[in-house]
């Protein structure tokens, strides 16, 4: 009987995910039509303070995640850790409760994980994935997760240079877009701070012309810029 119910909830919960992936489906079809920028979700408030270049570096005020670390490489990861973090906001939580879709999604590399015996071959890389909490709650009020790999965590309020641009979702796409980046950075005499956060707006089905993808990274002055930072103000640190 109890495996009977464990399995009518898990066949519901994949349920609720491939009506996301649905609803999804739906918005970026509308917002083809209709010309759209992004597929119609909440995104994360920012305060553009300068720009230079094709850069713009924005403010973020504090704001919460739901995060995995998973082990792969650049292109896998986020598959990798979607469907966890899909089932954390379609109900898999205490108590059951369902969480609104946000965008964007969020990347960015840590440790490096190794096997035994240590040899090249057996170095992986690691990435946190996040998806971004509505704004309606506070860290306190967002249901726990029942899968232990899930941390729930707030971001603090931060400056970034980002870099937007459209494509696949590609590593050599990424990083021929964070050259550009690190390289405006460093002519103004600046140098980025920590890794770099890959933010990805649209599903992979979505043309790959009509997507938004940015790279941000947190920055500090180096040598005769150390007085200030775009914008005339220190970074946050």
């Amino acid at each position: 009987m109890i495996e009977t119910r464990n399995t009518s909830q898990s066949k519901r919960r994949w349920i609720a995910v491939v009506v996301i992936l649905g609803l999804v489906a739906v918005a970026t079809a509308s917002a083809f039509a209709l010309g759209g920028d992004d597929v119609g979700f909440e995104n994360p408030d920012y305060r553009i303070v300068d720009t230079f270049g094709e850069i713009e570096v924005r403010e973020y005020p504090p704001y919460i995640v739901a995060e995995t670390v998973v082990d792969g490489d650049l292109e896998s990861a986020g598959n990798t850790a979607f469907s966890t973090l899909a089932r954390y906001i379609t109900g898999e939580n205490r108590p059951s409760q369902e969480i609104a879709m946000t965008a964007p999604v969020n990347q960015e590399r840590r440790e490096i994980a190794m096997t035994v015996p240590v040899t090249q071959s057996a170095r992986r890389e690691r990435f946190a994935v996040q998806f971004i909490m509505p704004s309606e709650y506070k860290l306190d009020e967002l249901p726990v997760p029942t899968d232990d790999r899930i941390e729930i965590r707030e971001v603090p309020a931060r400056r970034v240079a980002a870099i937007r641009y459209t494509g696949r979702y590609t590593k050599k796409n990424y990083d021929k877009h964070l050259a550009s980046l690190l390289e405006e950075l460093r002519v103004r005499g600046y140098e980025p701070l920590g890794e770099p956060v890959w933010a990805r707006y649209d599903p992979p089905f979505r043309p790959w012309f009509m997507r938004r993808i940015e790279i941000l990274s947190e920055f500090r002055p180096l040598g005769s810029a150390a007085e200030s930072a775009p914008g005339g103000d220190p970074p946050l640190r």
